[in-house]
């Protein structure tokens, strides 16, 4: 049996570490956390001072139980979860639950590399407890707040499904970035573009110095420059360089990812995680720019051989952040003379080296550059046209990580005084555009701005907002604008209105309706849990925790008290309040008021008032319409449904329209579901065809029919089933033949065997007990029997003759 054991969060780590350390050693998993407070009860006692109650989770108790079996018969064991703080506290309650001693050697190693882990074996230390309490604090206040204000939540906006410490904040910037878009009033400005030619006849693009705010200054312009000289006023070169960008963290490692590779933080993450656990890279979750010494060495090695000593500049990155910490390394490949990886898929690869060319790049020599710019006097006008040019005489890091170089545009050779000649002119109007709404990348650099979580917490703070249906993540088509277009043909000035598509979104972040509730609500009455500098803060006092040592109850106090309160205060606001309620004007056909709203079933639009003597009418709100932005046109146009398709002998009139479940076809008491095709736009051929086939599925699935009733007896998926006639969510009721009428034939079910089913009157067949074969006793159990059986007879006396 192996004398040490060394216990690591994942099983694919452990396969990958015990190759390094050899036969003395055994390594095991915890495969992540082991305990955690009760999920009935929170956990925590408030009066005794937030102590927490911590239990082996019910999924984890035979891998505890296993390693208490491998730490018996150990010499030693070494904690090696990972290097962060929930890792520390892994590494904690393994100490806890498994009853170790307190000096249990704790080893940490940002690399799996069997270097890397000998030398953490060699200088083990103790477990560092006051990262385990940063976590604590940083665990129990997330626990306080889920516990006391998800019921709230219930109670009093429908949709929201829980609040949270850092998610809230996410989905308020997104909200807030959806409402500065839609009160963006766009201006628009007209920008001017030439194309000169010179007496060599090459061409030179240029642009005007400055934007017109009307389309008569361009028009103007315009007529001025038929009767205009040009020359060149001034050429000015100067050098230029680009520096390389720091090696990668955490979240510029999910914005490069998303950028350049499309992928997005949870999928860059989970890949990540995996090249690091097969010791390909160094640890994924970390906010330090630093690259050890060992590393800097490496790559200017590589460098120097690949592209010669002239790319290669020593570069020491500092982290800004004073509270950075966990891991001590920047992301980078642990072996540097691999600029690829093989035997992996594809998107494994891409990332690998886009973390490689990253890491090689930050120890290289600028790029180095020419830029010119030309200036061009017009004789009749104070504008000037400008021509920006710009050389790459030394690709310096460029040579690797390419991603960033722009394309090199060449100037003619021109010089002062140069006459030019007009050979193509455009004034295009342009409209001002606001801020674009987040991407996964943007939105995790716009928190890790703010200060808001951590690098092992931005992938799960974006999924977060998604999963509980607060953010959506979509693609959206533009629509179609006409611009003002002036161009100068033949010697003459000629306008056009042509058009361009507008509002394309791909992958965009957009709030859903109940998100706008929540944040509404959160910001009135929860501020500490909305704010952004709040939250910031609190993360701060986590680190005053791991660094200074600062009671972590006492955080948890500071924050646990005016939450309470507000807690306390919520009780008291009305249903009404949080329902977000918009008037949006009076329908002109009933004179009643129009309103849209948020319910149980998400946001719809209302012709009239409750307390009217008619009942009034709704209409859910689809597509990206929302209760924000949504206009008295487009929620009478919800109204405009059910639709007439047409009509025909056979089925009557055919009707189109939206449901709970989806856009759908109507024709008698019978419907199919519309799926590429929506109720506005659907014609009566195409509704024909789809009434045709489900005609024809429901003729192959339909056993037998009564002419009194609706119930029938149906084929379905798992055998033939009694169906009662009546739709989803209006007390449908379907009874398999099978477990009632036992091997009874569906079609010669009466009409009133089969009310008597729906009813529930008659008892399920019971199963015939199927008869298990004796079990063949084993050799040692017949011993023993014939053992105790002979022992139990008498003995018989020896004859006479014997």
């Amino acid at each position: 049996m192996a004398k040490n054991l060394v216990i690591v969060e994942s099983p694919a780590k452990a396969k990958t570490i015990e190759k390094f350390l050899g036969k003395d050693y055994v390594v095991k998993s915890s495969i992540g956390h082991i305990r955690d407070m009760p999920k009935k009860n929170m956990g925590i006692d408030i009066e005794n001072d937030f102590e927490p109650t911590y239990e082996v989770t019910a999924d984890k108790k035979k891998v505890v139980a296993e390693l208490r079996k491998a730490v018996k018969s150990a010499e030693k064991v070494y904690l090696a979860t990972d290097e962060d703080r929930e890792g520390e506290a892994i590494a904690w309650h393994l100490l806890e639950a498994l009853k170790l001693p307190r000096n249990t050697a704790r080893i940490v190693f940002h690399e799996i590399t069997k270097g890397a882990i000998t030398d953490a074996i060699v200088a083990p230390r103790m477990v560092d407890y006051h990262l385990v309490d940063a976590q604590q604090a940083r665990r129990i206040i997330d626990r306080l707040v889920g516990f006391e204000i998800s019921p709230v939540l219930w109670r009093k906006i429908s949709g929201a499904r829980s609040a949270g410490r850092v998610q809230s904040p996410v989905m308020r910037l997104v909200v807030e970035r959806e409402r500065e878009i839609a009160q963006h009033t766009s201006v628009s400005t007209y920008k001017v573009k030439a194309e000169l030619v010179n007496e060599s006849g090459e061409v030179v693009d240029v642009k005007l110095s400055k934007d017109f705010n009307s389309k008569q200054e361009a028009l103007e312009f315009a007529t001025k420059l038929l009767s205009a000289d040009l020359s060149v006023a001034s050429i000015e070169k100067k050098p230029s360089k680009r520096s390389p960008k720091a090696p990668f963290i955490t979240s510029t490692l999910q914005q490069e990812a998303s950028q350049k590779l499309g992928f997005s933080v949870k999928q860059t993450m989970t890949i990540a995680q995996n090249l690091y656990r097969e010791g390909s890279i160094t640890y994924m979750r970390t906010d330090s720019f630093t690259l050890s010494e060992t590393a800097i060495e490496a790559a200017g090695k590589v460098i120097e051989q690949e592209f010669g000593a002239q790319y290669h500049h020593v570069r020491r990155f500092k982290t800004k952040d004073s509270g950075a910490q966990e891991a001590h390394e920047a992301i980078r490949p642990t072996d540097l003379t691999k600029p690829s990886i093989y035997g992996v898929d594809e998107q494994t690869a891409k990332l690998y080296s886009l973390i490689y060319k990253r890491t090689l790049a930050s120890q290289m020599s600028d790029a180095q550059l020419q830029k010119t710019q030309i200036k061009v006097n017009v004789s009749n006008a104070d504008e000037q046209f400008l021509a920006n040019g710009e050389i790459l005489t030394f690709p310096g890091f460029l040579k690797v990580y390419d991603y960033l170089s722009a394309d090199d545009k060449l100037l003619p050779d021109l010089s002062e005084g140069d006459a030019l000649t007009l050979a193509g002119f455009s004034a295009r109007e342009s409209f001002s555009r606001a801020k674009p709404r987040y991407t996964e990348a943007s939105l995790v650099k716009k928190i890790e701005e703010m200060g808001i979580g951590r690098p092992s917490t931005f992938a799960t703070m974006v999924s977060t907002v998604q999963d509980r249906n607060y953010v959506t993540k979509e693609t959206r088509e533009g629509v179609e604008r006409e611009y003002e277009l002036i161009e100068i043909e033949d010697n003459a000035v000629v306008e056009s209105k042509p058009s361009e598509i507008t509002g394309a979104e791909k992958n965009k972040l957009f709030p859903t309706n109940v998100a706008y509730l929540l944040n509404d609500f959160l910001v009135k009455n929860f501020s500490n849990i909305i704010d952004y500098e709040f939250t910031a803060k609190l993360e701060s006092d986590f680190d005053t925790v791991a660094t200074q040592n600062v009671p972590w109850k006492q955080v948890v106090k500071n924050f646990y008290d005016p939450f309470h309160a507000q807690i306390e205060a919520a009780a008291d606001i009305s249903r009404e309040e949080t329902h977000g309620m918009r008037e949006l004007g009076e329908d002109p056909k009933s004179g009643k008021p129009v309103s849209v709203r948020f319910g149980r079933y998400g946001a719809f639009a209302q012709i009239g008032h409750k307390d009217d003597e008619d009942k009034p009418t709704f209409a859910a709100l689809r597509g990206t319409l929302d209760i924000e932005t949504i206009t008295l046109d487009e929620a009478l146009e919800l109204f405009n449904m059910p639709r007439t398709v047409g009509e025909t002998d056979d089925f009557g009139i055919i009707k189109a329209n939206y449901g709970r479940f989806g856009p759908y076809i109507q024709y008698g008491k019978k419907y199919v579901s519309l799926k590429e095709h929506t109720p506005e736009e659907v014609d009566l051929a195409t509704a024909l065809e789809l009434i045709a086939a489900k005609e024809k599925f429901d003729a192959e699935r339909v056993i037998k029919t009564f002419d009194e009733s609706e119930i029938q007896v149906l084929n379905g998926r798992f055998g033939p089933y009694i169906w009662n006639g009546k739709k989803r969510g209006k007390g449908q009721k379907n009874i398999t033949i099978k477990k009632v009428f036992g091997d009874k034939e569906p079609a010669d079910l009466s009409l009133e065997e089969c009310k008597k089913a729906i009813a529930g009157k008659l008892k399920p067949k019971a199963k015939k007990a199927k008869k298990k074969a004796p079990k063949k006793a084993t050799a040692k159990k017949a011993t023993r029997k014939t053992v105790k059986k002979s022992a139990k007879k008498p003995v018989k006396k020896a004859s006479k003759e014997s």
